[in-house]
């Protein structure tokens, strides 16, 4: 089935057009290539997780046994949320025309989004230093999960935006 954008209501038309929401796509990323930057995503994120809870440590050396510190705490979590933007980038591909430049802005929504419950624990008395920690692991993963995807699995044939 072709969608078009006038098969939407005339209110969400101009949204649908600003998103570049056109459903007019060249080609999708290759399966395989998609398979493999998510694989990538998922690895780096685990990485620059690690990493980052060491350096945390290191820096806020009371936050050591820290619950959401503990690998097992943040993978299944980071894992879960780079096999979502996964699968969602080929579909992203084909319903935009500019597709890496419709995903880098649900990138963005979609980890500010992830940022509250960080500021929800944040209000229920988690520490300062913790929860910073906790932010800039979203960040990376955000970052890494993006540019795995755009990079290794572009739309073929097109420039990226």
């Amino acid at each position: 089935m072709q969608f078009s954008i006038e098969q939407f209501p005339r209110f969400l038309q101009p949204w649908l057009e600003y998103f570049h929401v056109d459903f007019k796509p060249r080609q999708s990323p290759n399966a395989r290539a998609v398979a493999i930057a998510t694989l990538v995503a998922v690895v780096g994120s685990l990485v620059a997780d690690f990493l980052l809870v060491k350096l945390g440590i290191w820096m806020f050396p009371a936050q050591k046994n820290y619950a959401h510190f503990q690998f097992l705490e943040y993978a299944k979590l980071t894992i879960i949320g780079v096999v979502i933007a996964g699968a969602g980038w080929p579909v992203v591909t084909r319903i935009s025309s500019q597709a890496t430049w419709l995903f880098l802005r649900m990138a963005i929504v979609v980890t500010l989004v992830l940022l509250l419950p960080d500021v929800f624990i944040l209000l229920m008395g988690q520490p300062l230093d913790a929860v910073f920690v906790l932010v800039w692991m979203h960040l990376a993963i955000a970052v890494v999960t993006y540019l795995s995807l755009i990079l290794i699995a572009p739309v073929p044939g097109r420039r990226t935006h």
